[in-house]
């Protein structure tokens, strides 16, 4: 039996603005019901620091030291806090985009979060992680800068340290979800980015450390796009953005994810 039918989209690592602006567009289509319903996996080039749609520009992370590595900065359409995003050998990302239909089940923000954490820990478990789903507890006390320093509701640990940080944004139906997924870790590069945090290091870890290898991006995304598809009955079909797509990602980087101004007013 044929599974329901999804895009997959792998895209070629680009810059913050770039890929924010696919995932918005991606998001836009789907609300419009002009897109598919689509996984995306993708990397950064440069590296890239990215904020959450209401974090503040400040002192937590090192603008200075951004500029002097050649790291970028972008603002996400998504909430939560900061994530230094590596190149396609530290780090894979994810997005999800859907309606709570698509998926077959309630408009719940967290039965949201369950079901695509379902599917990650069953790629992450087949590529031989000890990975777990942090069950629903409230997180305690204020929301760090790093996203990394704490493990939300729903989110993907080995041994209690994080292995993959998610964020998400709703409009009616219809959400965008993405993550990121930590192959490695540049420590040095992420001490100096993130000067407030205490110890970056302390509460995350990354798929070399948990199996003792590290994995290429193309053998993680293959292993996370299958288990998408057996978790949950999916047909993921390969394909690329829509001309009505490229036309969005474009203005969205002009008007929005390139510019000043997004990036220094936190909603």
């Amino acid at each position: 039996m044929t599974g329901r039918a999804w895009r997959l989209l792998v895209t070629e690592p680009t810059d913050g603005a770039t890929n924010m602006a696919i995932d918005e567009a991606l998001w836009r289509g789907r609300q419009g019901g002009d897109s598919p319903p689509t996984v995306r996996f993708f990397a950064w080039s440069p590296s890239t620091v990215s904020l959450g749609y209401g974090q503040p520009l400040d002192r937590h992370v090192d603008l200075a030291a951004c500029q002097a590595l050649g790291v970028g900065l972008v603002r996400r359409p998504t909430g939560g806090s900061a994530i230094y995003h590596d190149g396609p050998e530290r780090e894979l990302t994810y997005s999800v985009v859907a309606t709570a239909a698509d998926l077959g089940i309630g408009p719940d923000l967290l039965e949201t979060y369950r079901w695509i954490g379902a599917a990650l820990l069953r790629g992450l478990q087949a590529l031989g992680a000890p990975a777990a789903l942090v069950p629903e507890r409230p997180p305690e006390g204020p929301v760090p800068a790093f996203c990394f320093a704490r493990t939300g509701v729903f989110e993907i640990e080995v041994d209690g340290r994080k292995l993959v940080g998610s964020a998400q944004r709703r409009q009616g139906d219809s959400f965008l979800q993405h993550g990121a997924v930590l192959l490695g870790v540049d420590a040095p590069r992420l001490r100096t980015l993130f000067p407030t945090t205490r110890d970056p290091l302390a509460t995350l870890t990354t798929l070399e450390a948990a199996l003792g290898r590290r994995p290429g991006f193309d053998e993680v995304a293959e292993a996370l796009a299958r288990a998408f598809e057996q978790e949950h009955g999916l047909d993921l079909r390969p394909g690329g953005l829509s001309g009505d797509e490229t036309a969005r990602v474009a203005v969205l980087v002009t008007d929005r994810y390139a510019s000043p101004a997004w990036l220094a007013a936190s909603a």
